[in-house]
């Protein structure tokens, strides 16, 4: 949530500090705005909106000076405004910052008392006021930054700036992930290694607590204790973090459409070569050893990981729970032995399942971590570490991302299954190649983009609609809904086909869409029957199946989707696919913004 960019260079910095936000622009943001020192002055510009807002007052006004900071900003505390926007500045002091200080209002107390006022409704204005109040004490830059961030509880990431101060920078982080980037004569700051991608390809990222006093030849880091710490310098793969849209209109549809490369380097990075075994990174966990699987998530991954206790408890008979990460982190439930514990996070940093997975370390809990960004701290902090190999994921509505997740899930069901003797070899073997088939299935799947057009441009119309799906498809009939609802606006609500009669099935009219997800397998008849109370109350269902199962099925219904036959192992990957497409082009009907809808953020980094 946000962007952070700072830089400390050899050229002018605003223009390379407002390119490096546009890199941060798939996080959300709802304003925007940089600080620069020029000749010791430091002076900022904001504005509401998108970048191209920024960019036309830079023009008007412009910003010169070598050292600046950047941010672009979701509103937590006060509306998107000018006088919100960040970075934030009190007299020789300018601030950005990531997350949320959960005790300003008593800190703008203390000031208050100081007879020090606020100008603006946000929680980080009182970091730059505590900073200048510091320096108006007689202190040095960085003792007022430190004597500041020991003040702030809650989650945060913050650059500082400061006036007469061309050579130097101060970044802190407590809960949200902050970057330095190395140059030569140069020094960076960044929310995440893509916004200092076309700048440098060497990242130190800050741990938990750490202070780091930057210039252009230096940087000192010290840890939550103020001890002198050394962190590791990493050399990133600048291609693995370059984004453009290759031609399409959206990130969206293009991460969409490149499922099948995706899917297909994520299968080999962990079935070798002649297709016989699953390899997992190397790690110390006995996998045969795991009695119960406790697995966290939010969102999105949070349906993944639904999906995958159906494959845990039914292939590798082990019992799982399944919990939102925000839920889970305050209930502390008890954690018998023999618990592992799996964190899904695209990230690898957001702040509720990071806060879950602290938890059950303290309870000494095996950690594993299904994650697309290995040097986050969720990764740091795990046992086993499964990366997705999906590359970056700019849409804020997550696609490439969730059906690596899927598969990654699947293949660990299956090796943890093997290893524990509830699988012979030759079904171990026999499900390796089923899974084996997704590149392809998925390929095949995205064939039927031009019919999901026709039905989209219909769905678009609705005010409600209902996503349906019985077993391992009743997660994706959820994310299906979900989909809907980020990126359209759409209200949508997935439910169990059996729990129709429960209750939901009081919504049912001629006016409500209802999506069936009904791959032909072994509930596929249930799911029909399901189908047909729907259709006996006017329903107007669009059948998502097989062409097996459209021919048993498909009279009465409002449309159908032909999917190819699949495996039931990866028919919830498949079924990811249309509901994908469905959200898409829906959105494309009514003409919202599929990458960036309005108040959502790519990473979640505060509660």
């Amino acid at each position: 949530m946000c962007g952070i960019v700072g830089v400390l260079g050899q050229h002018q910095a605003a223009p390379i500090l407002v390119e490096a936000l546009k890199r941060l622009e798939y996080r959300g943001y709802d304003s925007a705005g940089i600080a620069t020192i020029n000749n010791g002055k430091l002076e900022s510009r904001r504005a509401v909106g998108k970048l191209v807002n920024l960019s036309d007052l830079l023009v008007h006004e412009p910003l010169a000076g070598k050292s600046g900071i950047g941010h672009t900003r979701w509103a937590t505390h006060g509306v998107p405004s000018t006088k919100n926007a960040h970075p934030h500045q009190a007299g020789s002091v300018a601030v950005v910052h990531n997350g949320i200080v959960e005790n300003f209002r008593e800190l703008r107390e203390e000031l208050a008392q100081l007879g020090i006022p606020y100008k603006t409704d946000t929680d980080t204005e009182t970091v730059a006021l505590l900073a200048q109040y510091h320096l108006s004490q007689g202190d040095s830059p960085r003792v007022a930054a430190q004597k500041t961030v020991v003040r702030l509880e809650g989650a945060f990431a913050l650059a500082f700036l400061f006036h007469g101060e061309e050579d130097l920078m101060i970044a802190a982080r407590k809960g949200s992930p902050l970057a330095i980037g190395h140059g030569d004569g140069e020094m960076y700051v960044g929310s995440d290694a893509i916004a200092l991608a076309p700048l440098t390809d060497r990242i130190t990222y800050l741990d938990e607590g750490d202070f780091a006093v930057l210039t252009r030849k230096s940087m000192e880091i010290t840890d939550k204790n103020g001890v002198l710490a050394n962190r590791e310098t990493r050399t990133i793969a600048i291609d693995s973090a370059r984004v453009d849209k290759a031609g399409y209109k959206h990130f969206m549809a293009k991460e969409i459409a490149e499922q099948p490369s995706v899917l297909k380097n994520t299968l080999q990075n962990y079935i070798i070569a002649d297709g016989t075994n699953i390899e997992l990174p190397a790690n110390d966990i006995d996998l045969a050893s795991i009695e119960r699987l406790t697995m966290v998530a939010c969102g999105t991954a949070f349906y993944a990981a639904l999906t995958a206790k159906y494959w845990f408890e039914k292939i590798a008979r082990v019992p799982v729970e399944v919990d939102v990460a925000s839920e889970f982190r305050y209930r502390e439930p008890p954690v018998a032995p023999g618990t592992s514990a799996l964190f899904v996070s695209q990230s690898g940093e957001t702040a509720d399942t990071l806060a879950a997975l602290r938890y059950m370390t303290s309870q000494n809990a095996t950690i594993i971590s299904v994650v697309n960004v290995p040097e986050s701290s969720i990764a740091r902090e795990s046992d086993l570490v499964l990366p997705l190999h999906a590359g970056v994921e700019i849409g804020v509505a997550s696609t490439k991302a969730f059906t690596a997740q899927l598969t990654v899930l699947a293949l660990l069901a299956i090796k943890v299954a093997y290893a524990k003797g509830v699988i012979s070899e030759a079904q171990y073997r026999e499900y390796i190649s089923d899974i084996n088939r997704i590149p392809g299935l998925v390929s095949q799947a995205l064939g039927i983009d031009t019919a999901v057009q026709k039905v989209a441009r219909k769905l678009a119309t609705a005010q409600d609609v209902i996503f349906l799906g019985r077993g391992a498809m009743y997660p994706i009939a959820m994310e299906g809904a979900l989909k809907l609802k980020e990126i359209s606006y759409i209200h949508a609500e997935g439910y169990p086909s059996g729990e129709l009669k429960h209750g939901p099935i009081a919504l049912i009219d001629k006016k409500i869409p209802v999506v069936v997800l009904a791959p032909m397998d072994s509930l596929f008849e249930k799911s029909v029957s399901n189908m047909q109370e729907v259709m006996a109350r006017s329903g107007k269902v669009l059948l998502l199946s097989c062409q097996n199962g459209l021919n048993a099925a498909s009279d009465g219904t409002w449309s159908t989707l032909t999917m190819p036959a699949t495996p039931e192992l990866i028919a919830p990957i498949l079924y990811a696919i249309p509901a994908q497409l469905l959200a898409y082009h829906t959105a494309m009907a009514k003409g919202t913004d599929a990458d960036q809808p309005r108040n959502l953020a790519k990473s979640v980094t505060v509660e």
